[in-house]
């Protein structure tokens, strides 16, 4: 709002008489000599400390890094389902069709537990 009455004050600066600027002005520089003067202010926004973070942001990382969880059953579902599909086709490909299949589940798997200690990271840290 303050940017706002700045702008309109420069642009119809030949309109008004400098003491109308000057009272526009003023309310605009109050606020930030006051911001520079208090500490407190220095340490609000991202830099502030971990131990003042609010619990439920905590829970909200968690949550949303578990839907990755979710993503993987997705895969491990539509890998089986490829190879059910795969052997249907091909049933003289179902040993290296399974040994491919295998291999992508542990893929799978290896990111759902990385997911799950990146979650439990989340949850519990400071």
């Amino acid at each position: 709002m303050a940017l706002l009455q700045a702008v309109r004050a420069g642009r119809f600066a030949a309109l008004r008489p400098a003491a109308a600027i000057q009272s526009v002005m003023r309310p605009m520089a109050a606020p930030m000599a006051q911001q520079k003067a208090s500490p407190v202010a220095a340490l609000s926004g991202l830099g502030e400390p971990l131990t003042k973070r609010n619990a439920g942001v905590s829970v909200l990382g968690c949550a949303i890094a578990m839907v990755a969880v979710g993503g993987c059953a997705q895969g491990i579902g539509q890998l089986f389902a490829a190879l059910v599909v795969g052997m249907a086709r091909n049933p003289s490909m179902k040993e290296d069709l399974f040994t491919y299949t295998l291999i992508g589940m542990g893929f799978l798997e290896f990111l759902a537990i990385v997911v799950i200690l990146i979650a439990g990271l989340l949850l519990y840290s400071e």
